[in-house]
């Protein structure tokens, strides 16, 4: 009998084949003017046999990038790349979201034509932003002045209306990983004393507005978007991430979204100290689960109903086939770590598959 994982899960008006996700990954091998490439599309046409994919993380202006050679979905050429990706996807059966970007303070001035990054606050983050010169540590960013924010709401919009265009299933929303929008919703970077700060309503009210903006665009049942509850990548923090998550999750059970994809615990520790089953429960959609999932814990999970889609990374990037591997318990290649970032089809597309 086919296990629930690898079995079709209806996921609003989408008929998935499974429930396993490929979850976004920046892999910086967009071409110049960050416009994807035919190379991008055989990537993600190779794992097409996943539920759904998410893509890499893609910058909704010029004003939202923070790494190199990342794609985005602000211009005519990056639309037509893209739509080169969708449709080998779409050619192979895929289903595919494109997950809105906007980096904040976790950006440099030589990425951003000489313009200081943009965040909640006037707060430094710890480490160093990657450049076309390589690392450089980061700069204090120059806080948002109130009459910005509706712009960059816009901004938001209007790569919802690209994505569209580009063809595209839908859209996930970036709320997460110490970007602009996690700097917002977390009071370790939010020190405001306007509406967009303080209490949790108001640091909740970017995310607000840009759903209500991209909601404009694509049917609520078609958006997605990702938190990160306890991550501290990109020098990120909470005083109480429990409370503050769950007023979030509560107020996002009102707009009836396609999905809520969590990652569970610290990217830097790989540790999971909040009770993510409590969170689960406390949201009324499908929950998409992220971080450490393996052949095992995804199956439990699913049959726990811890989670209704599991969305795995780094095992995707060396086992374009992952479903049939997970499925059958076939052995996994192992990725090249040296080939994550940056580079051509060595480390992208040249993974074996069992066949």
């Amino acid at each position: 009998m086919t296990h629930k994982l690898y079995a079709p899960f209806s996921l609003a008006d989408l008929k998935l084949p499974n429930r396993v996700v490929m979850a976004p990954m920046t892999r910086n091998r967009a071409a110049a003017g960050n416009v994807p490439t035919a190379m991008n599309a055989e990537y993600y046409r190779q794992r097409a046999t996943a539920g759904l994919i998410i893509t890499e993380a893609t910058q909704v202006s010029a004003d939202g990038i923070g790494y190199p050679a990342t794609p985005g979905i602000h211009s005519d050429e990056q639309v037509k790349g893209w739509r080169q990706v969708n449709d080998a996807v779409h050619g192979a059966g895929g289903h595919i979201f494109v997950q809105l970007w906007y980096c904040g303070r976790i950006s440099h001035p030589s990425l951003l034509e000489g313009k200081t990054p943009v965040a909640p606050s006037a707060i430094r983050p710890e480490g160093e932003a990657v450049t076309m010169q390589g690392m450089q540590a980061f700069v204090e960013p120059r806080a948002l002045e109130t009459d910005e924010i509706p712009g960059i709401v816009e901004q938001y919009r209007q790569a919802a209306k690209q994505a569209k265009a580009a063809g595209f299933d839908g859209i996930e929303v970036h709320a997460a990983n110490g970007y602009l929008i996690d700097q917002f919703l977390r009071d370790g970077s939010n020190k405001r004393s306007d509406q967009y700060g303080g209490s949790v309503e108001n640091r909740m009210r970017l995310l607000n507005e840009v759903l209500d903006a991209v909601c404009e665009e694509w049917p609520a049942n078609r958006v997605g978007v990702r938190l990160t509850p306890e991550n501290s990548f990109n020098s990120m923090s909470d005083s109480d991430p429990v409370k503050h998550f769950s007023y979030f999750i509560s107020q996002l059970n009102q707009r009836k979204l396609c999905y809520m994809h969590i990652l569970e615990g610290d990217m830097m520790t790989q540790k999971r100290t909040l009770d993510y089953r409590a969170l689960r429960d406390r949201y009324k959609g499908v929950y998409m689960a992220n971080q450490g999932y393996n052949k095992e814990r995804a199956e439990q999970s699913i049959d726990q109903k811890d989670a209704d889609l599991i969305a795995i990374g780094v095992p995707y990037l060396a086992n374009p086939d992952l479903v049939e591997r997970l499925k059958t318990g076939a052995e996994l290649n192992s990725p090249d770590q040296a080939t994550f970032y940056g580079g051509d089809e060595k480390g992208y597309t040249d993974y074996p598959l069992l066949s």
